[in-house]
């Protein structure tokens, strides 16, 4: 903990650098008490730790800050620096009585009031979606930053990412997503950015960093999108992916399966038009392949040249698969104003651009051709050649 009163009502901050000998002499003059519970608090000021303040052995309020680790409380002070250094009004450690919720920061910006979390250690989902709630429902914009030790690259452009990471995804005004992430230790901002899953738990992305020191906080909160979509590393992974699923056909794969099989296809012989990376496509849990099969098979399939497909027509079937638990939806609170039905849209949008459909009004599409199911692995093979060479630059932009 950084902050705690004296008896006499002043507030002192521990996220501002004191010189030890000055609080060595406060220390010998005042008491000091937590502002949220009012109990008696320590100010430590050992030689191997940050200077804080600690609650005394059986405090009622002592399990709400005592698990701070180094990183956290480091963290957080580096942040309040970085906020202060560019005049944003800023309270360390704000406890809002009304919420009965502290973020690390609360400050203002542009007519907005922030609640900043950095979050080092795991959270519950509940929770997490509990207390952005609160934030959201109380005219609080909350900023979410995991620590940069929770993101592991898998490779240059493949990250992991669990549940608990897609928690931290939050928009720019122009709609771009990304994740932040702070390293105290390397003073770091990373920006994990263009996330675009092939697995539940395997994205495509790209990466940003940012010194602390050459960061302001309107390009934290605003990063420009600046990365061209890499469509061989997408292919790659699809097809490793494809491969995966019939190898190690779990019970939950064994449906889906056992439904393709018995509506005629083959997951080897899926065309290339099925499995193309759209934008809004981490909204769904789901991969993009299993759910844009689906669409295939419900909608797409029956289709002859001229017929209609209406946008009421595709959300019907998609919250029909929704309730079946054939797709999962992601739960992301920063996001809740996103309806994941864009992604399919999205699909449609590019199949459009393919020259697959033909865009009628604001709520319908015409089927101009039907898409082609490769009856072997080389006439699949050729298929998807002549495919991507024909529209790569379509797919590159995503």
């Amino acid at each position: 903990m950084l902050t705690a009163r004296t008896k006499t009502g002043k507030k002192l901050c521990l996220g501002y650098d004191y010189r030890k000998e000055t609080l060595l002499d406060l220390r010998n003059k005042e008491e000091f008490i937590c502002p949220i519970c009012g109990e008696s608090v320590l100010l430590k000021l050992g030689d191997q730790r940050i200077f804080h303040f600690a609650h005394k052995r059986g405090s009622n309020c002592r399990d709400n800050f005592e698990n701070e680790s180094y990183e956290h409380i480091e963290g957080k002070r580096q942040l309040f620096q970085w906020l202060n250094k560019q005049k944003i009004p800023s309270v360390l450690e704000f406890y809002d009585r009304e919420i009965q919720q502290r973020p690390d920061i609360m400050f203002k910006h542009k007519g907005k009031k922030y609640a900043l979390e950095y979050q080092c250690s795991t959270l519950s989902e509940k929770v997490f979606i509990k207390r952005t709630k609160t934030y959201i429902e109380n005219n609080y914009t909350p900023l979410w930053i995991i620590s940069s030790s929770h993101i592991r690259q898998k490779k240059k452009i493949t990250i992991a990412l669990s549940n608990f990471h897609y928690l931290f995804l939050r928009s720019t005004t122009s709609g771009n997503l990304y994740i932040p992430a702070y390293c105290p230790e390397e003073h770091l901002f990373q920006l994990v950015e263009s996330i675009t899953p092939f697995s539940i738990k395997n994205a495509l992305v790209e990466h940003s960093y940012y010194s602390l020191h050459n960061i302001e906080l309107d390009e934290l909160l605003e990063p420009e999108k600046k990365f061209q979509f890499n469509l061989s590393s997408w292919n790659k992974e699809i097809e490793k992916f494809i491969l995966n699923w019939s190898l190690h056909p779990q019970s939950s794969k064994k449906i889906f399966l056992h439904e393709i099989y018995n509506r005629g296809l083959n997951l080897f012989l899926l065309p290339p038009e099925i499995g193309l990376p759209v934008f809004h496509s981490l909204l769904i849990q789901t991969p993009s392949i299993i759910w844009q099969t689906y669409l295939f098979l419900d909608v797409l399939a029956s289709k002859s040249p001229n017929d209609l497909i209406t946008f009421q027509e595709i959300n019907f079937h998609f919250n029909k698969r929704i309730r079946r638990n054939d797709i999962i939806l992601r739960n992301l609170p920063q996001l809740e104003q996103l309806n994941p039905i864009l992604a399919q849209i999205e699909y449609l949008q590019t199949l459009e651009q393919l020259g697959i459909l033909i865009r009628k009004g604001d709520t319908a599409f015409q089927m101009k051709r039907k898409i082609m199911i490769p009856r072997s692995n080389r006439e699949r093979e050729e298929a998807k050649l002549f495919f991507y060479k024909k529209n790569n630059n379509i797919l590159v932009k995503k």
